[in-house]
């Protein structure tokens, strides 16, 4: 049966290598060795595949102009799993990149009911707050909002021109019982991952989306309607990223609306320590199992915390792993580390956000 790919919901796909035959997505680790001091994502294989990008990385090599195009949605809490797509963006940031920040209010209230005004609110306090403490320079990223982009909308209204209803119900599976808000949204996305290239922002110029595999949908259909309206404006094909999903605490994806599966960047030194105790593992029944047959990292949602943040270095990453797997560090240990290092970590960035909150609020205003 043909694989289908929901941008709304909270599965973590099972099978990333048959999601990349089917949808033509190619191995990114064969870029790696062009690429300019490549993170520790890029290395580690949480970017795993990729469309096009060797035209943008070929403009990075030689110092020309290119977009980044991402987006928030402003419906709860922002968790370390959000941080992925930050991380890049400080890369990008690093090699010229021109970043388009999306907020995304129009999507927050069609899929899950937020108002605009509670949008604001998450999008500022939320997100644009923590970016900025993470270490994204927010002054030099063109941040919007949906619900008050002229040209985003009407992009979307002359692109909906070439798309009829039966390609939007094969690409998102849409059943009678779908609000109109909801069909109509995916020309919304196109038009946030088309704009930058329009002669008013300085297009067209080779654009890149980082994304889960969650959201391969609106890159699928926003390359086939760039195709359709080449000749009206000269669009390049945006290219795009594909990133591994951060696993939550208890297995499926991190999510804002599951508390206890997320560690958020506002949680107190108690409430990381009591989701990270409660997080599933690869160990064993028993410590002296543990002991004598060791774990495996690769089942452990602890584990995974330190391969995406907590242990850059790729010796230190590799140390926990061996000690895993030989039974000289268990469970319990392997958590207490994890902890120490997660609560370090959020309360220097629990000083840099208190600095970032105002900035942000002052951004947001000039957007009203």
């Amino acid at each position: 049966m043909p694989i289908r790919i929901d941008p709304w919901g909270a599965a973590i796909p099972e099978n990333y290598t048959r999601l990349m035959k089917e949808f033509g997505i190619e191995p990114f680790e064969k870029l790696l060795p062009r690429i300019p001091d490549p993170n520790h994502l890029m290395q580690r294989k949480i970017i795993f595949g990729h469309r096009d990008f060797k035209r943008v990385l070929n403009a990075i090599v030689r110092g020309e102009k290119f977009v980044v195009m991402t987006g928030l949605m402003p419906s709860g809490r922002m968790h370390v799993g959000h941080k992925l797509v930050i991380d890049q963006l400080i890369w990008y940031q690093g090699h010229g990149a021109d970043i388009f920040l999306c907020v995304a209010d129009l999507e927050a209230y069609s899929a899950r009911g937020v108002s605009f005004e509670d949008s604001k609110k998450l999008a500022v306090e939320e997100y644009l707050a923590n970016y900025q403490a993470l270490g994204l320079d927010l002054e030099r990223c063109h941040i919007y909002f949906q619900s008050r982009s002229d040209a985003v909308r009407h992009l979307a209204f002359v692109l909906s021109k070439r798309v009829n209803f039966s390609e939007m119900r094969a690409i998102y599976g849409f059943a009678g019982e779908s609000n109109i808000s909801h069909i109509f949204y995916p020309m919304i996305d196109v038009a946030d991952i088309l704009h930058p290239q329009l002669e008013e922002f300085g297009g067209p110029r080779p654009t890149v989306v980082p994304v889960g595999i969650d959201q391969d949908p609106h890159l699928r259909l926003a390359r086939d309607i760039a195709a359709r309206f080449q000749k009206e404006f000269n669009f390049l094909l945006p290219s795009s990223t594909y990133h591994r999903l951060l696993p939550g605490l208890m297995g499926e994806k991190m999510s804002s609306s599951k508390p206890e599966t997320a560690v958020f960047l506002t949680d107190t030194d108690e409430e990381i320590r009591r989701k990270i105790k409660d997080a599933f593992t690869g160990g064993r029944p028993t410590a002296a199992e543990q002991r004598k047959y060791g774990g495996d990292p690769s089942k452990c949602r602890v584990y995974e915390l330190y391969v995406y943040h907590l242990l850059p270095d790729d010796e230190k990453l590799l140390e926990v792993r061996e000690l895993c797997k030989s039974g000289k560090m268990i469970c319990g240990e392997c958590k207490d580390r994890a902890i120490s290092l997660m609560c370090g970590f959020l309360k220097e960035h629990r000083a840099k956000y208190k600095r970032a909150v105002q900035n942000a609020k002052r951004l947001a205003e000039k957007l009203s």
